[in-house]
């Protein structure tokens, strides 16, 4: 090698020591990946609170025994796909002492929304107490009378109140964000984990099983069937309270909403007294508004633009006699009254609105000229005394103390994601919905558990989840005879929260026991 040659060597080599050099520098100032990967574990950790539990004792006297029972208010953390805490679900149980676990039924209640806390059913319902309302009247400031109630379920079966994530004292925790709950599917893996870790902890996995939702919590409860039946988590008995277990009913530009509101519409134009010739037997009369309502009514809007004039104002006419609208109110709408327009219109002359929820609820709006009513009585109604109840017995009586806020109601509910898997393989129910139709998925646990029974619990008053469209949707699973006589429905002089009549709730009360009689038989 010549001397330019050496020398030309001899720069190259020193610039490719010199980018080693400045390489290795540039290493050394980058911060160590290990220790930063602790430094991010160590925040998570500290976002994750531990499980804790308050424990209390109490007695309640039912049916003439005496029950010991343990309440135990708390949280469990639930765990995503990579087995890290993501959500801290709270609860409350109601267990008896010295049961046997493997005879003694065990049962998770919730409430819907998507999106509510738990509360209502709590406070309300089936455990130990409830608050006293003046339903349905609207029952005003406290002090709230918090009773024992004697139309508990504590003499049947275990009770263990579950609050939806985002809801009550339920957080996303560690890496957890409001994404991985505010949706059909998301929402149903976090129960399934819940479900899962409650019965885990308390070794109950051998208990007989129930699932009690209400409103939402109805769609929660058949497609969550379809969930702990594929992980292995078997059912004895379902009740749903209010269903809504196909939301493509409600789709613009369908007319299913109309068809199987009609009997509810009845049912309240009964109660209110506002049909001519008011028959003296409702549930007769209900059965001739069925028959219309799915065969005449379904018919002529079946035609739209096409239905004869003579025809329109035939069907116009029915409808105005079974709703106690007025026959020109009926044909301005096109045959088809929307629930709003029907609470702001029914009581107009009277000055009055009605609830969504319960319309035996009345309330006056801004103005009578008005298309919708301005609020809904049923909910205003009763809020107060519940979400004061609530915080006044979780702290005096079952002592849980936290400075978390209490949240009836999640706050990122807007963001709800609509879309669900549903269960099974059959031509109707498997596959992408872009809108849940949870009954296919009621449907499929039914098959692969074949003694598995179902409760669906009405109120004729009900605006919301009205009674005739539950109907259709259980009794269109493609069930088998025999399968489908493990479907049973009953119904209730009161609407949405069928608890808030004490006769409605005394009626339930027993329907339950024989409910509760059959499910290991």
């Amino acid at each position: 090698m010549d001397l330019p040659s050496r020398k030309l060597a001899a720069i190259l080599l020193g610039i490719s020591l010199s980018g080693a050099a400045s390489f290795s520098i540039a290493q050394e100032k980058k911060p160590d990946e290990p220790q930063k990967a602790e430094h991010e574990n160590a925040k998570e950790q500290e976002s994750i609170p531990p499980e804790k539990s308050s424990v209390t004792h109490h007695d309640i006297t039912l049916n003439g025994r005496t029950i010991h029972y343990t309440a135990t208010a708390g949280t469990l953390l639930i765990r995503n796909d990579d087995d890290k805490p993501y959500g801290s679900i709270f609860y409350v149980a109601y267990t008896e002492d010295g049961a046997d676990p493997k005879t003694r039924p065990l049962t998770f209640l919730y409430n819907g929304g998507p999106g509510s806390a738990s509360l209502w059913l709590h406070m309300g319902s089936f455990g130990p107490v409830r608050v006293e309302t003046s339903s349905p009247a609207a029952t005003g400031g406290p002090p709230y009378q918090i009773v024992p109630n004697q139309y508990s379920l504590l003499d049947k079966t275990d009770l263990v109140f579950i609050y939806a994530p985002l809801t009550g004292y339920s957080r996303a925790v560690g890496k957890g964000t409001p994404k991985d709950f505010t949706g059909v599917d998301q929402d149903l893996k976090a129960f399934d984990k819940f479900i899962q870790r409650y019965i885990t902890v308390n070794q109950r996995w051998n208990s007989p099983k129930v699932l009690f939702g209400e409103s939402y919590g109805t769609t929660r409860s058949a497609g969550l069937s379809a969930v702990l039946e594929e992980h292995g988590v078997a059912l004895n008995g379902i009740v749903l309270l209010s269903s809504i277990l196909n939301y493509g009913e409600l789709a613009p530009g369908m007319d299913m909403q109309y068809i199987v509101n009609l009997p509810t519409y009845a049912a309240i134009a009964w109660y209110h007294n506002k049909l001519k010739n008011k028959p003296a037997d409702m549930k007769a009369f209900l059965n001739d508004v069925r028959a219309f309502a799915r065969g005449e009514y379904s018919e002529a809007l079946a035609e739209g633009d096409q239905l004869p004039p003579a025809q329109f104002d035939a069907i116009a006419a029915k409808v105005a006699e079974y709703t106690g609208l007025s026959t020109q109110y009926v044909k301005e709408a096109k045959l088809r009254i929307s629930p709003f327009r029907f609470r702001k219109e029914l009581l107009r002359d009277e000055g009055d609105i009605l609830g969504r929820y319960d319309a035996r609820f009345e309330g006056t709006d801004v103005d009578n000229a008005g298309e919708f009513p301005g609020y809904d009585p049923s909910d205003t109604g009763i809020t107060g005394a519940f979400v004061a109840a609530e915080h006044d017995y979780l702290a005096r009586e079952l002592k849980y103390e936290t400075t978390d806020e209490y949240r009836p109601s999640a706050n990122s509910i807007g963001e709800w994601d609509w879309h669900h898997r549903g269960a099974g393989s059959g031509r109707s129910f498997g596959g992408q919905q872009a809108m849940p139709y949870v009954a296919g998925d009621l449907a499929d646990t039914m098959r692969k558990n074949p003694r598995l029974k179902v409760l669906s619990a009405n109120g004729y008053f009900d605006l919301a989840t009205p009674f005739f469209a539950t109907e259709y949707d259980l009794s269109h699973m493609m069930l088998t005879p025999d399968l489908a006589k493990n479907v049973e429905f009953t119904y209730y002089p009161s609407g949405h929260m069928v608890y808030l009549n004490i006769e409605a709730l005394k009626e339930f009360r027993k329907d339950l026991e024989s409910f509760y009689s059959g499910l290991t038989h």
